[in-house]
């Protein structure tokens, strides 16, 4: 176990996983921007891709496969997930479908949430299916909907634990409790919360992946797949993810470090500003209803209150009265936040889904709230 794995969270999003360079004593670890690695004879040589090609923590032959950036990153977040090991990816994307196509082939059947992202939903409804894998879009809210559809060849249940963009919160130890009675693995993308606000391995889950661009890095400026669990889930992952050229670069796996450090005190900023803009939201006579699981106008506010005792995360979506027009003048007259996608990181960014109901998503950011909430008064003042 390593030194700092009975410690606080945000000690170790700090400290975990690294330590001073051993070769240079340089605080910080380094990008080890290297193709290939050197060894001092053909015996040494011959033991080292033993090592590398087992998955032997530690061990460095070529960076496609494993790398000291980015190793320091893997051992990191494995501590915060309290997951046995964790493998990084070089997006969200593709931790999502290693995290599939590592746990499902050919006349298998998988069960996953309706309200999940656009990218995830594509490789579900096209690229499994091609491939001959079976799957089965329903709504997790409702646990019957899962029972009812679970066949003798179902190997997976996947979900987002909070959905995208409807913000719909998973009952994960429900759904857990049912996957395992079923021998079904049960993966969980846990994006939109990040392992400060929730860690569902702690709730069942037997994978959990994120697109570590958003919360993880957190400042928008690198790309990042993060996949955690048991070593040899795990080391399945890095066999597909070498095999398929998936890795990430040894300096966004710098980016990732660098930025996870903060996630403790980013998330709980973005939290408060994201509950005081929810009731801020709610209380406008403009908007017709407000998705977040801090209010207790939503429909799963009761499990929020039980799974996320750190806050209900910084993301906010909500709809107003009227059609495109009127979502289009709001979201085009506010100044401070810039229209774009992705989410999590330090700077709100909002969101217009015309082919979600003209819905209107918020990624809530560190600014001062009460910038924030003038700044969405511009877009009330517009329609």
């Amino acid at each position: 176990m390593e030194k700092y794995d009975r410690m606080k969270f945000a000690t170790r999003a700090i400290k975990a996983g690294e330590g001073p360079d051993p070769a240079t004593k340089a605080l910080n670890t380094p990008i080890y921007e290297t193709s290939t690695y050197a060894y001092n004879s053909t015996h040494e040589f011959e033991v080292g891709i033993e090592d590398a090609m087992s998955w032997q923590p530690g061990a460095c032959l070529y960076s496609r496969s494993t790398n000291p950036t980015t190793i320091a990153l893997e051992r990191k977040i494995a501590s915060l997930e309290g997951a046995e090991d964790a493998a990084i990816t070089a997006c969200g994307m593709a931790a999502v479908n290693l995290a599939l196509l590592s746990s499902l082939n050919a006349g298998d059947h998988c069960i996953a949430s309706d309200d999940i992202f656009c990218c995830t939903r594509s490789s579900l409804e096209d690229i499994l299916p091609s491939k001959g894998i079976e799957v089965d879009i329903v709504n997790v809210i409702d646990i019957a909907n899962i029972e009812n559809k679970i066949r003798p060849n179902t190997k997976v249940i996947y979900i987002e634990a909070l959905s995208n963009p409807r913000l719909e919160l998973a009952d994960i130890p429900k759904i857990a409790e049912l996957a395992h009675k079923n021998n079904i693995r049960f993966i969980v993308d846990n994006t939109f919360l990040s392992p400060y606000l929730l860690r569902p391995l702690e709730h069942g889950a037997d994978m959990v992946v994120h697109s570590g661009t958003k919360y993880v890095v957190g400042h928008g400026d690198a790309l990042c797949g993060l996949v955690s669990g048991t070593k040899e889930m795990v080391d399945r992952i890095r066999y597909y993810n070498d095999n398929l050229g998936t890795h990430i670069s040894p300096f966004d796996s710098w980016l990732a470090l660098r930025g996870v450090r903060t996630l403790p005190i980013r998330l709980k900023a973005q939290c408060e500003n994201a509950f005081a803009i929810a009731k801020y939201l709610e209380a406008k006579e403009e908007v017709e209803y407000v998705y977040y699981p801090g209010l207790e106008s939503h429909p799963q506010h009761e499990l929020a209150e039980k799974l996320l005792p750190n806050g209900f995360g910084g993301m906010v979506s909500f709809h107003l009265k009227g059609g495109y027009e009127t979502m289009a003048k709001f979201v085009d007259s506010v100044k401070l936040m810039p229209i774009a996608t992705s989410l999590g990181d330090v700077q709100t960014l909002i969101h217009p889904k015309q082919h979600e109901g003209n819905l209107i998503r918020l990624s809530v950011g560190c600014e001062d709230v009460e910038d924030l909430i003038a700044d969405l008064e511009l877009g009330f003042a517009n329609i």
